[in-house]
């Protein structure tokens, strides 16, 4: 089971915000003042048109330093699943420069710490440093940003530790596998049916060239932002990249064309066989996502759904939780409800759970799903919203302590075509979330026409499976 969903599900996973002056209930104090200043985003355009967003923070002589780009496993094709994922690792192989590796030594050198991700959506590089070393690693990633290049055999070594990482974590994960096959399932035109790793076949017959195509097509300025966070100057920091990263040639970004995906019109079922101990089963609705700030009914739609996954799992003893997952006659050991509110796709609702001994997946899938259409029947109560916004408001007012989180957040919110501050807007928001939107979204999207069912059927441990060592070389 993924962990307990305290706050906003599938955004705060990967979008937070200054938040301070958006929940305010009081006028702000002075000390509160300063604070929500400190946190201010300072945004910029370099000269060959790359983005640069920087927000201070003075509490530490330390500084993040990021850059994204709009590419992720959606903007591959058919054939080449998982090249983006390969391309991060290659970066870290060398330029004209640096050899293979001596990014990294480079970065530990200065006092660092590096790595990268990758998903449906972005790619990231990142470095925590001395605030001191910022110029240092923006030398560093600016060189490899628009210098990658390697030989061939650094790249049969790499696609071998990408395919090995598929292994681990996805193909000796029945769970991990069962998710893969049900987004396989319930989407059909949409790039984001492929798997971020990739299938292995298509790892199996990648060559050196998929990825440097994808970095030539991908890898420009106006593709990427920079982002800083943490003890500097916004108008140095702003000189500084200019100078490493505003000289970059530019290429035009490739058009990118909708894959929608056709309207679902019946139940999708797809059972996997794989050893496991326990049967294990996950719902995915097809619901609205959050595109833009504009409100709009299918974006309050989508904000509305992340609440009622709240009130479902948000925190312990909630609904789920209390009436399925407890007591000696319950039906699951564990189950679990979230919301794919923001992404460059199309996003789903998830009910997962992991049947009790004795009892079917079929079992829970019902029970489950009454789970919901009690919520349509009756709603919600005031209380129940309460907590849960209370959690949220305390939960991303914490985060915003870590100077990478502040970073991170920021290039989230840029790679999905957002503000600087949507944290925020998208906090206010929620708050704003009826017990009657959240019934209403109850009754609306979770019928048999939005829905793919995933049943892990178990099979016999035949053989005690040896752990896997950690993958060498991985990036993430």
């Amino acid at each position: 089971m993924k962990p307990r969903l305290l706050v906003l599900t599938a955004l705060m996973a990967s979008l937070v915000a200054p938040v301070f002056s958006a929940l305010a209930q009081t006028p702000q104090t002075p000390a509160a003042a300063a604070v929500a200043q400190q946190r201010a985003t300072y945004t910029y355009t370099l000269s060959n048109g790359m983005q640069l967003w920087v927000r201070p923070d003075r509490r530490a002589p330390t500084a993040v330093h990021m850059v994204w780009l709009r590419v992720g496993s959606i903007d591959e094709v058919d054939g080449t699943s998982g090249v983006a994922h390969v391309l991060e690792h290659m970066m870290f192989k060398g330029t004209a420069r640096l050899a293979p590796g001596e990014f990294s030594r480079r970065v530990a050198a200065l006092g660092g710490r590096e790595n990268a991700f990758t998903s449906k959506d972005y790619t990231g590089y990142f470095q925590q440093i001395p605030a001191s070393r910022l110029e240092e690693v923006m030398q560093l990633e600016a060189d490899r940003f628009a210098n990658n290049q390697w030989p061939d055999e650094e790249f049969r070594k790499e696609i071998e530790v990408v395919k090995e990482e598929r292994r681990l974590r996805t193909e000796d994960n029945p769970r991990a596998l069962l998710h893969e096959v049900l987004t396989a399932t319930a989407l059909s035109a949409s790039p984001y049916r492929r798997p971020i790793v990739g299938w292995m076949s298509d790892l199996e017959a990648m060559t050196p060239q998929d990825a440097r195509d994808f970095y030539q097509r991908w890898y420009t300025p106006a593709n990427a932002i920079v982002v800083v966070a943490g003890d500097v100057d916004p108008e140095q920091v702003r000189v500084l990249a200019e100078k490493h990263y505003g000289s970059l040639p530019v290429r035009a970004v490739p058009e990118r064309k909708p894959q929608t995906d056709p309207v679902q019109k019946g139940l999708r079922r797809v059972d996997l066989k794989a050893p496991a101990e326990q049967s294990y089963v996950a719902l995915a609705f097809k619901v609205p996502r959050l595109a833009s700030m504009a409100q709009t009914p299918e974006h309050d739609d989508a904000l509305a759904l992340t609440v009622l996954a709240a009130v479902l799992d948000g925190y312990s003893g909630a609904r789920l939780e209390r009436a399925l997952a407890q007591g000696d006659k319950r039906l699951a050991d564990s189950v679990g409800a979230g919301n794919g509110l923001m992404g460059r796709g199309p996003q789903f609702f998830m009910l997962d759970g992991v049947p009790a001994r004795g009892v079917a997946p079929e079992a829970l899938e019902a029970a489950l799903r009454a789970q919901v259409k009690k919520v349509a029947d009756e709603g919600v109560t005031e209380a129940e919203l309460q907590r849960v916004k209370t959690q949220w408001v305390a939960s991303e007012v914490y985060k915003l302590d870590s100077v990478f989180n502040q970073a991170r957040e920021l290039g989230v919110a840029w790679s999905l075509g957002l503000p600087p501050d949507s944290g925020a807007q998208v906090i206010a928001r929620l708050r704003q979330v009826t017990a009657a939107q959240v019934q209403a979204v109850a009754q609306k999207y979770f019928g048999d026409d939005e829905l793919t069912v995933a049943t892990l059927r178990p099979q016999p441990l035949s053989v005690k499976a040896q752990p896997r060592r950690a993958v060498p070389g991985a990036r993430h």
